[in-house]
């Protein structure tokens, strides 16, 4: 009959609305992924440096000490066009040993687009820093040579994680945040943290 051929039409109909729907999310995920892969490779660094402007410092810390997020991840940086890719990551309210009393500051090696030309264990000399914002030049700054034994600086295997964080859990004491003497680390709700990469034995790759 009539009615059975127009409810016919009508399912067709609608499983076609269904399939173009699902695909249209399907595109929709694929753009936000490419959207943030091209907002990653905007803010990233290729000279083995990172300059990490961390806002809304109480706010977060304060998050933290509520249980969440444990911790803030930066934006991946690269010791060259071809080279390790890293990120640093921090505990505002520490981590570890440093919980409560020390932010806590780490570096992870994650998986790169050219790890397999890239010598490992990863050697390179790592210095961290929480920036003065007052002029004076009086930056906290610890650095460390990676230990060769530890997984942390084997070639990355996990997409998502990199490898274990390697750093300091006592950074530098909370209360010299809160209460600068002759430098000043968070300046209105903002701090900076900076890495550094020793490059020394990396340039032979992009002769």
């Amino acid at each position: 009959s009539a009615a059975e051929a127009l409810r016919e039409h009508l399912g067709t109909l609608e499983e076609k609305m269904k399939r173009h729907s699902g695909l249209l999310d399907i595109h929709a995920t694929q753009l936000r992924t490419h959207s943030e892969h091209l907002q990653e490779l905007e803010a990233t660094s290729n000279d083995g440096k990172l300059i990490w402007k961390i806002e809304d410092f109480r706010n977060k810390r304060e998050s933290e000490v509520k249980g969440h997020p444990p911790c803030l991840s930066s934006v991946p940086f690269h010791t060259g066009p071809c080279g390790y890719k890293m990120a640093s990551k921090v505990y505002l309210n520490g981590d570890g040993e440093g919980r409560g009393t020390h932010l806590s500051l780490y570096v992870v090696l994650m998986v790169g687009d050219f790890d397999a030309l890239l010598p490992w264990p990863f050697r390179q000399t790592v210095a961290l820093s929480v920036l003065d914002q007052s002029g004076a030049g009086n930056h906290q700054s610890l650095s460390f040579k990676p230990d060769l034994t530890s997984k942390s600086f084997q070639r990355p295997t996990d997409e998502k994680a990199g490898n274990v964080a390697v750093g300091f859990s006592c950074f530098i004491p909370l209360i010299k945040l809160e209460e600068p003497q002759n430098a000043t680390y968070v300046k209105e709700d903002t701090m900076f943290v900076k890495v550094k990469v020793d490059m020394v034995g990396l340039e032979q790759l992009l002769e």
